[in-house]
């Protein structure tokens, strides 16, 4: 490893470095970065494209104390490598190693985890009022994307912080372009004068002098709006009541390091909230990804040398694939969908839909709020929205599933992607919960695909209801069953008797139909591919309780709450007394890892489910029964 990067330990040690070794340190840790991320897979072009800003911030703020709140948190590796995690970046987002994410169990300097967006301005703003209520003498800095400014979250903390006492720096990290001022030596100017005590005090003493004058100070006040709004887009955050700072390059450290010490002063001096927009470029330094950050946002192992190359055997189709293929069926068979992603048009499957039916597509930015209400309108009007998005970002718009889709009982189709445990990105966006959050409500349908094909027919169902219905499919291919080309559905609300046995009876809601149909075989059980949780089939539920002893329910989702206990709450109901297991997720989060080494811990793949049956059931097993399906 070369000599700078490997000297730093903390970012104690940094700060110890000459300002003129900065640079050749960037080069080290963007380096490192790459060949890490090519080893280990994970997200790598948010990544490279923050380590100058990284740097500075490390370098002139004295973390921990001072508080740096990341937002998403996808972008953090070069701040992980520099807070003594080097070491440790080959266990990246595998089981047993650190987190893509902020965690705050992991490091110090992980102030607040995070895995969802738009949350660091009011985390940091809690921070910043939480030690002046202490009397600490601290700074909190939120690092936000462009991305995660669209989400209504951050714009109420940024209404809140305006008018908060704290020592507080949001930093706009704009690395999307969509807002593109001129960026170079005139800006770097400004948004150092702008940041300096001279500027700073001639502003408050030119307050303090004319408001006495009312006329002129509101005169002086427009003049000042307008002058910096020709250069730079001020206004709307001057109007929350930040001083606004910048644009100025963030791959730049002679524009970066000056500025930020800049605000540090301004926050020094209780000088008000400071908002530092900063320009950067995703896979900023690797040409590769500079060209195309969209495949290299999140990619698995690869050789930087080569970049990313196509597979020797095609992947199997996946269930968002599925999905999109589905998706763009339907609207040619059906004008009235609409298709409708909350920002995550690529990993929802959208991007074909997009380019066949651009006037029916809607990305509404990270702002799942929205999303649900804007298709609850559509809904209204006679059309047939159609929401894509993942189970985990569905929560953060539960209020408007009730209130604005469900107790209207308008049909609305949600694809949740996701569902269930998602592998490296860990308990942020593991779908652990939407069968058990859903289920309660009104109104609302809840399928679960066991299979590609099974996927398809049942999004063809949930579009052919008039009110809402989700299906949740997990990530990644399933057993690889091929789906029709045609547009027919699924028995609303039925269930099927998959395979006939005897004894005890495996009610799988999902995916694990498949390894529970393995068990079977064994163990000589029956098995049900129970598909709809919500309504749940009594009938099957009636004829598989009379003909057995006990019966197992299946779910890659959380117990409490689940398809579990959906099913047991129809036995009561209907007056039917037996065992019954439940299996599915603990009351536990899990963290990342590989997906089937996770269910296997869990005791949710084959060798587990049978464990499970022997240990609770081991009087109704008949060993080494063999029953025909």
């Amino acid at each position: 490893m070369s000599s700078l990067l490997s000297s730093i330990e903390s970012p104690a040690d940094l700060r110890r470095l000459a300002r003129a070794q900065l640079a050749p340190l960037a080069h080290e840790l963007r380096t490192f970065l790459l060949h890490s991320v090519a080893r280990t897979g994970g997200h790598l072009g948010s990544n490279l494209g923050t380590v100058e800003l990284t740097l500075a911030l490390h370098y002139v703020f004295n973390t921990p104390d001072d508080r740096l709140v990341w937002d998403v948190g996808h972008q953090t590796y070069p701040h992980k490598i520099l807070t003594g995690r080097r070491d440790r970046m080959h266990s990246l987002r595998q089981q047993g190693g650190i987190s893509g994410f902020p965690r705050r169990a992991e490091s110090a300097y992980d102030t607040f985890g995070t895995g969802h967006s738009s949350t660091s301005i009011s985390a940091a703003l809690g921070m910043a009022q939480a030690a002046r209520l202490k009397g600490e003498q601290r700074n909190a800095v939120a690092i936000i994307g462009d991305g995660a400014m669209t989400a209504g979250m951050a714009f109420e903390a940024l209404n809140n912080a305006g008018v908060a006492e704290g020592r507080l720096l949001v930093v706009l990290n704009d690395n999307d372009m969509s807002i593109s001022p001129p960026v170079g030596a005139l800006n770097r100017y400004l948004a150092q004068l702008l940041s300096g005590q001279f500027y700073a005090t001639a502003k408050h003493v030119g307050k303090q002098v004319l408001k006495n004058a009312p006329p002129l100070f509101e005169l002086a006040k427009r003049l000042e709006e307008h002058a910096k709004g020709m250069v730079l887009p001020a206004t709307l955050f001057e109007k929350f009541g930040f001083n606004y700072i910048g644009p100025i390059d963030g791959h730049d450290l002679d524009a970066l390091i000056p500025t930020l010490e800049n605000i540090r002063q301004l926050l020094e001096t209780d000088s008000g909230p400071q908002f530092l927009h900063v320009v950067t470029k995703k896979g900023q330094g690797y040409k590769l990804a500079e060209a195309d950050p969209v495949a290299y946002h999140g990619p698995g192992k690869f050789d930087p040398a080569v970049g990313l190359t196509a597979p020797a055997t095609p992947a199997k189709l996946s269930f968002t694939q599925v999905f999109g293929q589905w998706l763009c069926d339907m609207a040619a068979a059906d004008a009235r969908l609409i298709g409708i992603t909350p920002a995550m048009r690529e990993g929802s499957g959208l991007v074909e839909f997009e380019r066949r039916f651009p006037a029916r597509y809607f990305d509404v930015g990270i702002a799942e709020q929205h999303a649900v209400t804007f298709a609850a309108g559509l809904a209204c009007e006679g059309l047939k929205p159609v929401v894509a998005i993942y189970s985990t970002f569905l929560q953060r718009a539960y209020d408007q599933l009730i209130h604005d889709v469900a107790l209207q009982n308008l049909p609305v189709v949600f694809a949740l992607d996701r569902a269930g445990l998602v592998g490296a990105d860990g308990a942020t966006h593991a779908g652990a919960y939407d069968i058990a959050y859903l289920r309660c409500i009104p109104n609302l349908a809840v399928a679960c695909a066991s299979d590609e094909a099974e996927c398809r027919r049942l999004l063809s169902t949930a579009f052919a209801q008039n009110h809402p219905v989700a299906v949740r499919y997990p990530r990644g291919a399933g057993v690889g069953a091929q789906p029709a080309a045609d547009l027919a559905g699924l028995p609303y609300g039925r269930g099927e008797w998959t395979r006939q046995g005897h004894g005890v009876a495996i009610l799988a809601f999902g995916t694990l139909l498949h390894p529970a149909l393995a068990v079977a075989e064994k163990l000589g059980v029956s098995v049900a591919n129970m598909r709809w949780v919500k309504p749940l089939d009594l009938d099957l539920l009636r004829a598989l309780a009379q003909s057995h002893q006990a019966l197992v329910t299946l779910e890659e989702g959380c117990i409490q709450g689940g398809a579990g206990s959906a099913v047991l709450e129809a036995l009561q109901a209907l007056g039917l007394t037996l065992p019954l297991l439940q299996l599915g997720l603990p009351d536990e989060f899990t963290e990342h890892g590989e997906h089937a080494r996770l269910l296997a811990l869990l005791g949710l793949d084959a060798d587990g489910i049978e464990r499970s049956l022997r240990a609770r059931f081991a009087d109704l097993l008949a060993v080494d029964a063999k029953v025909p399906v």
